[in-house]
């Protein structure tokens, strides 16, 4: 099948879709992506890539082609213009830069800005292929919820424009069963709706894997690991009141691994609020490190805010997290609590609960070795049977063949 990922985020940017393209490949299928130019996290484009554009044409087998955009930056308004400057330049150009290239099925990995899926239905559309279009992110009730956008009459118009999306893709999938009943809102259809989950990340070999010097070694230390984006949505100030809470518990130790917008708020208020000695903030590293990072982990820490759209949302660390065999920390609501109860993976508490949070780390503190190397054990096996990543892609390739099974019926009826 020759397939064409439209994504705004590829490597060497760290997101699953690299994971994806790369399996497709080794699939047998032609994989071709459209995306823009590498600046996610900090804003500004990699100044490798800057450097050395023609070392990123490829990836694993991957034709890479990309478009112009304008770089994320730090402020409010030009992110909206980076997401606004992709959807632009991809349905500019895109359709010119793919002329020569056979495509089957247009495949849309939508994480923020849904706008993504207007270059995916135009060369869609100009190819005659299917679009199947991936949802990881809420659009427009994200927004709302982080209070990027409080304007009622935009808000519903971004409801309009995803209904507008929505309605000319083949199918449209949910990154979870909470997400179906939201997008059911803007899709007359509903029979184009498809769950389809996040897969676990299989990169944890215990037997083989090296520590990661960055984290200091310090016998008797609870080490509470929180991995990926320090945004908003995570909720740190939650997080910083219960570290508040237990900073006379000199064992527990936080370690933070990522980037994001509040990473600057986080580096003050731990400073300001005399936590220097029970944080460690070591900043962003690749996807491929984090195992090394994981291997500290007395346990991992997941939080979202609470807000029912985050409730419906699995986070992906969750996934890869339980596959980890490490015990989960939890500060959430909806799907993702869910899926860690489901599991027996950890100690779930209400978003936002810094309280409950801070009792749960008590908890877990107090159990033995052997308790909490169950509770990890519990939640390889779930993520095992739920989230195994060959698993996903064959479902993900099922899919794949009934939208193009969809759209040869309806082409045959015209």
């Amino acid at each position: 099948m020759n397939i064409l990922i439209v994504s705004q985020y590829f490597w060497p940017e760290n997101f699953r879709i690299n994971d994806l393209s790369k399996e497709l490949v080794e699939r047998g299928h032609n994989v071709t992506v459209l995306t823009g130019l590498p600046n996610y996290p900090q804003g500004h484009i990699f100044p490798d890539f800057n450097n050395n554009p023609s070392d990123y044409q490829y990836y694993e087998g991957v034709d890479v082609i990309r478009v112009p955009l304008i770089s994320r930056g730090k402020s409010s308004w030009r992110l909206a213009l980076n997401y606004l400057s992709f959807a632009i330049f991809s349905c500019a150009f895109g359709p010119w830069l793919l002329r020569k290239k056979r495509i089957d099925l247009v495949f849309a990995y939508q994480l923020s800005p849904v706008t993504i899926g207007l270059p995916s239905i135009l060369v869609g559309r100009i190819k005659r292929a299917p679009v199947v279009f991936w949802v990881l992110d809420l659009w427009p009730e994200t927004l709302s919820a982080a209070g990027v956008v409080k304007s009622g009459w935009m808000l519903r118009w971004i409801g309009k424009l995803v209904g507008f999306i929505y309605q000319r893709c083949t199918l449209v999938l949910g990154q979870s069963q909470g997400f179906l009943e939201s997008m059911a809102n803007y899709c007359s259809n509903v029979e184009k709706l498809r769950y389809f989950p996040s897969w676990a990340e299989n990169d944890f070999d215990e037997e083989n894997l090296q520590l990661a010097p960055e984290v200091p070694i310090i016998s008797g230390t609870f080490n509470i690991v929180f991995a990926g984006n320090v945004g908003k949505a995570q909720d740190f100030p939650a997080i910083i009141r219960a570290a508040e809470l237990l900073k006379d518990y000199n064992c527990i130790r936080w370690i933070i691994v990522g980037d994001g917008s509040v990473l600057s708020w986080l580096h003050r208020e731990v400073s300001e609020r005399g936590l220097g000695n029970n944080f460690l903030i070591l900043g962003r590293f690749p996807l491929e490190r984090m195992p090394s990072f994981y291997a500290h982990a007395s346990a991992l820490l997941v939080t979202l805010k609470k807000d029912p759209v985050f409730g419906m949302t699995i986070p992906g660390k969750v996934q890869s997290y339980l596959l980890a065999g490490i015990p989960i920390l939890a500060m959430l609501d909806g799907e993702g609590a869910r899926v860690i109860n489901e599991a027996n993976g950890g100690n779930v508490s209400p978003a936002g609960d810094s309280n409950s949070l801070a009792e749960s780390i008590l908890m877990m503190l107090m159990l033995s070795p052997q308790d909490r190397r169950q509770l990890g054990l519990n939640g390889r096996a779930y993520a095992q049977q739920e989230f195994a990543r060959g698993l996903a892609i064959d479902r993900l390739e099922a899919l794949f063949q009934e939208a193009l099974d969809i759209d040869k019926l309806a082409t045959s009826e015209s």
